[in-house]
């Protein structure tokens, strides 16, 4: 029975902190756990989404990459030939002559079509720009042709990086539209109840000192069944569109590497593994939740071309603790482990993006994000006179499509470890678009990069109903 002379340890994922019990166990034994990652640039690993039932309770679901593959084939011979589907280093995209292009389809009574829905292939925006000559305002980046993956999302076809969507888009500039002081923040939080938590502390006190190794499953789906649903907060965008889906996925899947249920095509050391449960103060909370990386951006003198010069995405830490009553309250106390599992999540961040689609996916919106605000900050609206009539009709453009994500399923990884019961709880992501433009933070292009960049094409030839062009 060597087993037992080892000390037990215990991990479940919440979705917004992470508890610390020590020495409930005075014996255990075992092993640790593990997952598995995906990637989305060379089609052949599976492809993991979310799936959102009835109730509102979010799941992550694996797709067969083989799909993907029958998928591209497929699209590349039906679309090879057609201009959009070419790869291009910078394409614009004019919204107000998308817009109208929108407009003359729907009165039509035709659909936006999939040329419109994937922005011509947009696979990032790194620039605004304003034609005051025209009233074009436009956003650019690189492009390539698209098709719909597994999970039905539209991805690049060279590089299998997901494009910008217009349901995207339209929800920034809606969250940022003409004539508002535009939302401060946007954001998700997945968080236990208080009752679950309280639930948690009477289920382990019932067990506490009668628990041997063998007990690993009943204690998981214990701690999962007391603990129950997590709730899902947004804040700032309808938590019924895509880009609600795309902020509460990135969030949970997150957690999941901490606490080492998925394993990331790029090495990275989970929060787990690198936790010592000496270490951790009892009833002690950690938090993870990304933010953008607000430096980068670069404007030029007159304010009519902005480049996001830097598109990083940041994982930060916070300490909080549990209450008796199930509360959460600041603890003020620094944890190495997950100080250098959020670092080295950030450092290699670009890496992660480029192989894991969701990743590339928030960033993405952040981009968006920081574009629609500085749009509305430089009142581009007002200088066009485009007040956005069509993109701004949800009868119209429907970006509320989704059954909205307002539940979690509990997670649980049981690992041997110490002598501590460890349980993980969740995070967030917290987006602030404005800190990004702030006087302090942007840096002026006295240079005139972006305005080479901006007369390299301009829109003053374009066909009648062009409304992207290279």
């Amino acid at each position: 029975m060597t087993n037992f002379k080892r000390c037990f340890a215990f991990l479940t994922l919440l979705a917004a902190s992470m508890i610390m019990l020590p020495n409930l166990f005075a014996q255990g034994g075992g092993g640790g756990g593990g997952g598995g990652g995906n990637t989305n640039n060379n089609f052949a690993q599976p492809v993991a989404g979310i799936d959102v039932d009835a109730a509102g309770v979010l799941k992550v679901r694996q797709f067969d990459p083989r799909l993907a593959k029958q998928r591209l084939a497929a699209a590349r011979t039906k679309k090879a030939d057609a201009d959009v589907m070419q790869s291009a280093d910078l394409r614009k995209v004019s919204l107000n002559r998308l817009e109208a292009a929108i407009a003359g389809r729907l009165a039509k009574g035709e659909a936006i079509d999939e040329e419109m829905q994937a922005l011509a292939g947009l696979t990032a925006v790194e620039y605004v720009f304003f034609y005051p000559e025209t009233n074009d305002i436009v956003v650019a980046g690189p492009a390539e042709g698209f098709f719909a993956d597994p999970t039905d999302r539209l991805v690049g076809m060279e590089t299998g990086r997901p494009v910008v969507l217009l349901e995207d888009l339209v929800t920034a500039l809606r969250a940022y539209s003409p004539g508002n002081s535009g939302t401060s923040v946007i954001s998700v939080s997945i968080d236990p109840t208080a009752e679950g938590l309280q639930r948690m502390n009477q289920f382990l006190s019932s067990v506490r000192g009668r628990v041997q190794p063998s007990d690993a499953r009943r204690l998981a789906n214990g701690l999962k069944q007391n603990l129950g649903l997590q709730k899902v907060t947004f804040r700032g965008v309808p938590t019924s569109t895509h880009f609600a889906r795309v902020l509460v996925e990135a969030d949970y899947r997150m957690k999941l590497i901490g606490i080492g249920l998925e394993r990331l095509p790029v090495r990275v050391m989970s929060y787990v593994e690198r936790a010592k449960p000496s270490a951790v103060a009892a009833n002690a909370m950690e938090r993870w939740y990304f933010q953008p990386n607000y430096d980068g951006i670069a404007v030029s003198e007159d304010g009519f071309a902005m480049k996001i010069k830097e598109r990083g995405v940041q994982l930060v830490g916070a300490n909080e603790r549990v209450a008796n009553g199930g509360q959460r309250v600041a603890s003020g106390r620094v944890n190495r482990a997950s100080q250098a599992f959020c670092q080295e999540f950030t450092d290699k961040f670009p890496q992660i993006a480029g192989k894991v689609r969701i990743y590339a996916e928030l960033r993405q919106l952040i981009d968006v994000a920081i574009a629609a605000a500085y749009i509305q900050q430089q009142d581009f609206y007002g200088q066009a006179g485009w007040n956005m009539p069509v993109l701004m009709d949800e009868s119209k453009v429907n970006v509320e499509t989704y059954v909205a994500p307002s539940q979690v399923e509990t997670a649980v990884n049981a690992i041997w470890k110490g002598s501590t019961l460890m349980t993980p709880l969740g995070g967030g992501v917290n987006m602030q678009p404005k800190l990004a433009i702030s006087r302090d933070r942007v840096m002026v292009d006295s240079d005139g990069d972006n305005n080479r960049v901006k007369q390299s094409a301009g829109p003053s030839k374009l066909a009648d109903g062009q409304w992207w062009w290279d």
